[in-house]
């Protein structure tokens, strides 16, 4: 069972992950991060509003990801980093699938803040007719494992057909925020009939916040869940070490 720190935005650098794992998580998520000059300028916007968010220049990012990286496999080696990211196009992402040590590198397809999704990325990225190219790309020239965050129920999107092209398109994890819009708890229904009908590991995430939304996180059939607001303050009042 794959058990995953998820990524929050500005929160899950090596020092927050390199504290928190040892609670029972098996794969650690870095970012989410901006690679290209529209993300980088997007993620700028959102901080002056008064959001928390990673935000480096265009020069620096892919040597900060690689010595997080590092940082975290100096102390955890028997974790999975992975590296949640955001680009306007594939090749960012496949320079940093390619940094030594990363075990993942997770395409950003879930972002809801207004000034990513205006750029065509984030969550928007479910709507672009070449997506299953776009993640193909990724797949086909990178040496780490590929993952993509995606955000259910999006409104003129059927989930479960993007499922189909991101298992298609040859990636080996979804991971899927299984939120439904006036629902506080997570679409377990969605859950359980994408893991019914796709070969792809899914990673859950949404209200993994007790051992009682844990328990149904799992009986949905998902491959690992993903925890992240849960573990915000640094320790998790459940626990994860017998999933």
């Amino acid at each position: 069972m794959f058990k995953v720190v998820a990524p929050m935005a500005g929160i899950t650098d090596a020092e927050f992950l390199n504290n928190v794992i040892s609670q029972g998580f098996n794969v650690a998520t870095l970012g989410g991060y901006s690679l290209d000059e529209p993300t980088i300028q997007a993620s700028e916007k959102i901080v002056e509003r008064g959001r928390k968010e990673f935000v480096f220049p265009l020069d620096d990012i892919f040597t900060h990801i690689e010595n997080e990286v590092n940082s975290v496999k100096e102390v955890h080696n028997d974790v999975k980093v992975s590296a949640n990211v955001r680009s306007t196009t594939p090749q960012p992402i496949i320079e940093v699938g390619n940094i030594e040590n990363l075990d993942i590198v997770e395409i950003n397809c879930h972002c809801r803040q207004e000034e990513i999704v205006a750029i065509g990325c984030g969550q928007e990225m479910l709507n672009r007719d070449d997506l299953a190219d776009f993640i193909s790309q990724v797949v086909e020239n990178v040496k780490s494992e590929v993952s993509v965050k995606i955000r259910a129920n999006v409104e003129g999107v059927d989930t479960l057909e993007v499922a189909g092209v991101i298992e298609d398109a040859g990636a080996d994890y979804l991971h899927i925020d299984a939120m439904k819009k006036g629902v506080f708890e997570a679409d377990w229904e969605l859950l359980t009939e994408i893991c019914n009908n796709v070969d792809i590991k899914v990673i859950g995430n949404n209200s993994v916040n007790s051992q009682v939304n844990l328990e149904k996180m799992v009986n949905t059939g998902v491959d690992g869940f993903s925890i992240a607001r849960s573990i915000i303050s640094g320790k998790l009042d459940f626990n994860i070490a017998d999933f």
